[in-house]
């Protein structure tokens, strides 16, 4: 049983850990930005921490910061919760490095989940029910090709990033055609984002626009 633990992410979150850490009789430590800094999870774990100003990239999203806060504070794990660094293969490699214990999927599995056609393939291959789907798609032509193949209405999903980016439900070729070309864009976009700031866990090379699926839509 670990007697301390970091969590790396603030708000809800943070808050839900704490309430568990807090029954197990496990002490808490949180981190914050200025801007949180009279956060309720500030005030109820057992030590705090400020690592930065508001800007996530400067506080909740600087791995640098946390692992010092964590060696500092000796806690032995790091909970990241969800969204911000919970799904960074740098940050999970980081902790195992320095010898703090990642409360969540090994590094292999972020890395091998972290695209929508990986993590399918994968599942295709442990026998996983899954609706009728494709893998990468090359351009919009294959796109309505496999379309067509699966029957409308379809779902369009980048391969790469979460949070429903990307995702487009398309009931005919009208749809799909104009849909794919927005993906594209979108995903052009957020690449150039992704590699000017770094802040990307993955090669720019899986940002490419071409990272695309489609599954037909359960509905």
């Amino acid at each position: 049983m670990f007697r301390k633990v970091l969590i790396a992410n603030r708000g809800a979150i943070a808050c839900r850990i704490l309430r568990t850490l807090k029954k197990m009789g496990i002490a808490s430590v949180c981190v914050y930005s200025e801007a949180d800094s009279d956060s309720r999870h500030v005030l109820d774990a057992d030590e705090a921490y400020c690592i930065g100003p508001a800007p996530a990239a400067q506080s909740y999203l600087s791995i640098d910061k946390i692992l010092a806060v964590a060696r500092a504070s000796d806690a032995e794990a790091v909970h990241p919760g969800y969204g911000f660094l919970s799904e960074n293969i740098r940050f999970a490699q980081a902790c195992a490095d320095a010898g703090i214990v990642f409360i969540g999927p090994s590094v292999d599995s972020i890395e091998a989940f972290a695209l929508k056609h990986t993590a399918r393939s994968i599942a295709v291959e442990c026998g996983v029910p899954l609706l009728p789907g494709t893998g990468l798609l090359r351009d919009k032509d294959d796109a309505l090709a496999s379309a067509a193949r699966l029957g409308y209405p379809v779902m369009l999903k980048s391969s790469a990033g979460g949070g429903g980016i990307g995702m487009r439900v398309c009931t005919d070729e009208a749809q799909l055609a104009d849909a794919y070309e927005s993906v594209v864009r979108l995903r052009a976009a957020l690449a150039m984002v992704a590699c000017f700031w770094k802040s990307s866990s993955h090669a720019p090379s899986t940002w490419k626009c071409r990272s695309l699926a489609m599954a037909k839509a359960g509905y």
